[in-house]
């Protein structure tokens, strides 16, 4: 599965303009691009919302090789209640932690050298004080799971993940399609997961030819699958093919096709005049 790359995480954002401010000015990414939508998307992008609507990709470099957040911005709403599925975002910046102290953004020490901030609306991002010793700073994703030998199957027999981490007594496995990607982290919690209204979605990329299997296997497996393959159009832009799934806790999963989803998601150059030009 090394033709696999995690790409992105959703957030569910309620003042755009602040969570911006937190994701440029303290952690030190940048606009890659902005879009607009006059209606809801058809695959949920924007969760169960019908109206207009907006989506910022900001990373630390291109998305052909870096994992970056996805915030999605539903006009009118203006905070999203917070579940327990998604326990934060790794990355190693020492920038981003001076950045915070410069900013006074509120920063916990909860190891050694591990500095724990939230973004606006209450995500979780975990900073490791050093020089990053890769292209892409963001290491993991951390997921709540209420069974995590069930979860662990999940990703990696029926969605082909490979395991690099995995300790019973603490209940928490590491996986992912390569070494050099953003990992996910599968942390057992007691009780069961529940995603609120705030709750995201995890993105990765196949080949497009993949889908369809992908959709097929899922069928014969009894999994649910949240929207059958669909194409999406984004104004201007390149279409992609996308399948959303539900891993047996709900968290929800993309695969899209990865040669449109390429020509997509090249960086524009226009993105933060795009973002901070709107009058909203």
């Amino acid at each position: 599965m090394t033709s696999r790359r995690a790409l992105h995480f959703v957030f569910k954002v309620g003042n755009r303009f602040q969570t911006a401010h937190f994701f440029r000015d303290v952690l030190g990414m940048k606009v890659l691009r902005h879009e607009e939508f006059e209606e809801g998307c058809k695959a949920t992008c924007n969760g169960p919302y019908d109206g207009k609507w907006s989506k910022t990709m900001v990373g630390f470099g291109p998305e052909d090789d870096h994992f970056v957040a996805e915030l999605t911005y539903n006009y009118g709403i203006g905070d999203y209640k917070l579940g327990n599925d998604f326990m934060g975002i790794t990355l190693t910046s020492s920038q981003a932690v001076k950045n915070a102290r410069k900013l006074e953004w509120p920063l916990s020490e909860v190891a050694e050298g591990v500095f724990e901030i939230e973004a606006p609306g209450g995500y979780k991002f975990y900073l490791q004080n050093h020089i990053p010793p890769r292209a892409d700073p963001v290491l993991k994703v951390t997921l709540a799971v209420s069974d995590l030998q069930k979860s662990v199957n999940y990703w990696s027999n029926l969605l082909g993940m490979n395991i690099y981490e995995q300790d019973e007594e603490k209940q928490r496995a590491l996986l992912g399609y390569a070494e050099n990607q953003c990992k996910l982290e599968l942390q057992g919690i007691k009780g069961s997961v529940d995603h609120a209204a705030a709750f995201g979605r995890i993105a990765f990329s196949c080949p497009q030819r993949e889908l369809p299997d992908l959709e097929d296997l899922m069928r014969r497996e009894n999994q649910k699958i949240l929207t059958p393959l669909v194409s999406l159009d984004t104004p201007g832009k390149a279409t992609v093919q996308v399948v959303i799934l539900a891993d047996p806790d709900g968290h929800e999963i993309c695969f899209v096709g990865d040669e449109a989803f390429r020509e997509l998601s090249r960086m524009d150059p226009e993105g933060n005049k795009l973002l901070d030009d709107d009058p909203s």
